[in-house]
């Protein structure tokens, strides 16, 4: 048909119009417009096109007039554009064609006119046809041209669409194929860093290694120069040590020698000091007075000198030389042959004299008789002396009941010592070790009492009590315990009852302050352990028979320093020691004594009666008083004991105690008094002053040294 090949060429046509030349932006999308905007405008005629439709069919206008309603509802883009056409409206800028082609313009009028015919019997019914007629100037032919174009626009849409969804497709693979690109990449690059790191870790390790073997090569090359600088040294001083010893034993070798040199003359000079006695005149009745002594020993004495001046040099750490050993023994020659001659003349006296000791005899043994009479008289002047003391009540010696009781003390004493014989004579080292630990856990605390306070008074006598109750106590530094040897108990026991007298003997002699402290512990140890009383009592009336009171006799066959070791001196290399320090020690202990009878341990709590009390103290002072006094010792103990112990003698015994003051002062001490030399009247004369005094106030004032209530308190 005519007009199919129009209306294509008119297809054709309006793609090759700027309309048709449309540009799609990828874009349009993130913009927010609308990908088919612009293909939505509808293209609208010339204003000549209607006077070319007016001329071509008037009545297909009018049916179009009539049928606007119909076109306008069916498509409103069309109807818009038919009524700007029909009205000679302003057209758009982009327009189908141009005013001077009329041949399309006639080609859309009859495609409208065609429109108009076939959708009329549609449109006579409907409601629109009421309205005021719109007028419209396309034909049919030009309706059919805009569908098609409505069509051609519907289809680039649909091609949009595609396009845009593959786009987007195209995009997202994009995206994803980026995204997998960047993730390998991020992991290829994890793996350098981590490879880069490695080989960082490894050249690390490498110089670290690197580094320590050069350190350890250098520390073994140090250790090869210190080993040849050890053996270097050690040959050194092995060559320092042999010629230490060669020359230690050449000193050795020299000092032996000197030794030997100063102990030969030694014996040289003991030698020519005993010959030299020899030489010295005895008096004796074989004597010859015509016997000149004098050149003998004037050469004697010459020759001793002779000894003594080599003798010095061996005092300053010096010995002897060869030469001077010589001249003492060439000396000791001389004093031998000067003592042989002086004996042939001892020899020729004795000679002449022995017919003067015959004629001598009758006389010596008239002097004999006589002296066995004066014996006889002396004993029986003795006798009367002791007769007249027993009618008079005294004694020179302790009663049988106090015999009995000092032995029986000293009985247990003894059995105790025995006890711990084995651990005491023990030669192992641990036993030995163990034994100094038990001594001087048993020792210390009773020399660390003072009279400071109650603390640390309390504190020695629970150490003492831990020991003795077989708990464990700290002594410097080591924890030691009675358990740990079955003698243990017994040797600590034993130990520290020495110890209390011993602080008596020394302590309170030089202090006499110390005496109650002291025999606080004492005393309480005492009533928690009876069996340390006991020990207490017989070391004291070992050390101080006064303390009993006992006067021990001489027996047959005792030397003269086991005597005096009985009655208390210190005899030490068969010397004696002096009247002033074996009175200083019996007063020591006869304080301590004093105070243990009238004091009592604060702390224990208990309410029975003193183990060893008052009633002791008065027993002693009334034995003292049955017994002969002695001269220095008797005024002494007494003052020393009345002086600590008569305060409390006097509050317990009142009347009594008064009384036994008087029979001192008035009776027994004139039998002192007549018993004492000149040069002993110190001890009484205080004696009597403290009588004459304690009398005259009738009050024996509080011991200086008392501890009282306050004391425990601190």
């Amino acid at each position: 048909m005519p007009s199919e090949s129009l209306r294509w060429e008119t297809l054709e046509a309006l793609k090759n119009s700027p309309k048709g030349k449309l540009n799609y932006s990828p874009d349009w999308l993130e913009k927010g417009e609308d990908v088919l905007a612009r293909c939505i405008e509808v293209s609208s005629l010339s204003p000549l096109s209607g006077q070319i439709l007016k001329r071509l069919s008037p009545r297909p206008l009018l049916k179009t007039r009539s049928l606007s309603s119909c076109v306008r509802d069916t498509s409103p883009e069309i109807s818009e554009d038919l009524a700007a056409g029909a009205s000679f409206s302003q057209t758009s800028p982009r327009q189908i064609s141009s005013p001077a082609s009329p041949p399309p313009v006639s080609i859309h009028a009859e495609e409208h006119e065609q429109k108009a015919e076939e959708i009329k019997p549609d449109c006579v019914g409907s409601p629109a046809a009421s309205s005021p007629p719109a007028i419209s100037i396309l034909s049919p032919r030009a309706t059919q041209l805009a569908g098609c174009i409505r069509m051609c626009e519907q289809k680039h849409k649909a091609k949009a669409k595609v396009e845009l969804s593959l786009r987007q497709e195209q995009q997202e693979r994009l995206v994803a194929t980026a995204a997998i690109c960047e993730s390998e990449q991020l992991k290829r690059y994890e793996e350098l860093m981590e490879l880069k790191q490695r080989q960082e870790i490894q050249s690390m390790r490498d110089m670290m290694e690197k580094e320590t073997q050069e350190s350890l090569g250098r520390q073994e090359k140090l250790r090869e120069e210190h080993r040849h600088r050890m053996k270097i040294l050690n040959l050194r001083l092995r060559e320092a040590e042999q010629q230490r010893l060669r020359e230690a034993e050449l000193e050795r070798q020299r000092q032996v020698d000197g030794r030997e040199r100063h102990r030969a003359i030694n014996a040289i000079q003991e030698e020519v000091l005993q010959l030299n006695q020899l030489l010295q005149p005895r008096p004796s009745a074989h004597a010859d007075p015509a016997l000149d002594h004098t050149p003998y020993i004037t050469r004697g004495n010459q020759l001793c000198s002779q000894v003594s001046d080599v003798v010095p040099a061996a005092a300053d750490g010096q010995f002897p030389s060869v030469e001077d050993l010589t001249v003492a023994e060439r000396a000791l020659q001389e004093m031998r042959s000067l003592v042989r001659n002086l004996q042939d003349e001892v020899a020729r006296a004795a000679e002449r004299k022995r017919k003067e000791q015959e004629e001598e005899e009758e006389k010596k043994k008239r002097h004999e008789e006589l002296k066995a009479q004066q014996e006889e008289q002396k004993k029986s002047a003795a006798r009367s002396v002791k007769e007249k003391a027993k009618k008079e009540g005294l004694q020179t010696g302790a009663d049988d009941s106090t015999l009995k009781w000092y032995n029986t003390l000293q009985d247990a004493a003894d059995r105790c010592a025995q006890a711990f014989d084995e651990l005491g004579k023990a030669k192992d080292t641990q036993t030995k070790k163990l034994k100094m630990e038990l001594q001087k856990a048993a020792t210390t605390p009773v020399s660390q009492i003072a009279n400071i306070s109650g603390a640390p008074l309390k504190e020695a006598f629970e150490k003492i009590d831990k020991l003795l109750s077989s708990r464990p106590v700290t002594s410097a530094g080591k924890t030691v315990s009675t358990s740990q040897h079955p003698q243990g108990l017994e040797f600590v026991s034993y130990k520290l009852a020495e110890k209390f007298v011993k602080q008596g003997e020394e302590e309170v002699a030089s202090n006499h302050s110390a005496a109650f402290p002291i025999a606080a512990v004492a005393s309480g140890i005492w009533e928690l352990h009876p069996k340390i009383g006991e020990l207490i009592l017989a070391h004291l009336h070992k050390k101080c028979p006064y303390a009993v009171p006992h006067y021990p006799p001489m027996e047959s066959g005792t030397s003269v320093e086991d005597y005096q070791k009985i009655l208390g001196y210190r005899v030490e290399d068969s010397k004696v020691e002096g009247q002033d320090s074996f009175l200083k020690r019996m007063s020591g202990m006869i304080r301590l004594y004093a105070a243990i009878i009238q004091m009592r341990w604060p702390y224990t709590g208990k309410q029975g009666p003193h183990p060893h009390g008052l009633n002791h103290g008065w027993r002693w002072l009334a034995q003292i008083l049955n017994m002969e006094p002695l001269a220095d010792i008797t005024a002494t103990i007494l003052f020393d004991f009345l002086e600590v112990c008569g305060n409390a003698l006097m509050k317990q015994y009142r009347g009594q105690f008064w009384k036994l003051v008087l029979l001192i002062y008035e009776e027994y001490f004139p039998r002192i008094e007549a018993v004492t030399s000149t040069g002993q009247m110190g001890s009484v004369t205080r004696l009597k002053q403290f009588l004459e005094t304690s009398l005259r106030t009738k009050q024996i004032p509080v011991p200086r040294s008392e501890l009282g209530s306050a004391f425990f308190r601190s």
